[in-house]
């Protein structure tokens, strides 16, 4: 269980870290739209919806490094007062009982989304605009997946404190 725990974490990581560049980016990206603007006048559409892409990557793939590092949003005020065994069985629970079927959901919904872009091969609406939308719609399957892989990690460590619990209360 710890390599696994190991190899999800690492992988998890690179997604982080993936999040990082695209959010350099994405600055970057926002720094040229606006020295354009307003230095040359000169607007990009393609630049513009770039700036959109790359935020919903950063969102996207945010979400499972953020479970995977838990710092997520939750009402602590019971939380915290519980013991590190109790959390556990909450976060397992939450984890499969209400993260899970919405991740799974969406993962299976969001590939039909993607591949219909692709068949058509759908693009920006606006003259100037991204060609190849089904490359920002891929980005949801893909997050989901890396979710799940989050969830996976959430239960195995939280068995791994709960297991470990255990022994230490039986030592005593």
């Amino acid at each position: 269980m710890k390599t696994s725990l190991k190899i999800i974490g690492n992988i998890l990581d690179m997604l982080g870290n993936l999040c990082s560049l695209l959010m350099i980016l994405m600055i970057l990206n926002v720094f040229y739209d606006v020295i354009m603007r307003y230095f040359f006048n000169d607007v990009s559409i393609g630049m513009q919806e770039l700036e959109w892409h790359l935020f919903a990557a950063v969102f996207m793939f945010g979400i499972a490094y953020t479970l995977k590092e838990d710092g997520h949003v939750r009402v602590d005020i019971f939380y915290d007062a519980m013991s590190k065994r109790k959390q556990a069985f909450i976060n397992i629970f939450g984890a499969l009982v209400f993260a899970l079927p919405i991740t799974v959901l969406i993962c299976y919904y969001s590939i039909d989304y993607t591949m219909e872009a692709y068949k058509m091969g759908e693009g920006s609406g606006d003259p100037g605009g991204l060609p190849h939308r089904w490359i920002v719609r891929s980005v949801i399957p893909l997050s989901t997946m890396f979710l799940m892989l989050a969830i996976v990690h959430v239960v195995l460590s939280q068995i791994q404190v709960i297991t470990t619990s255990s022994v230490k209360e039986g030592e005593q």
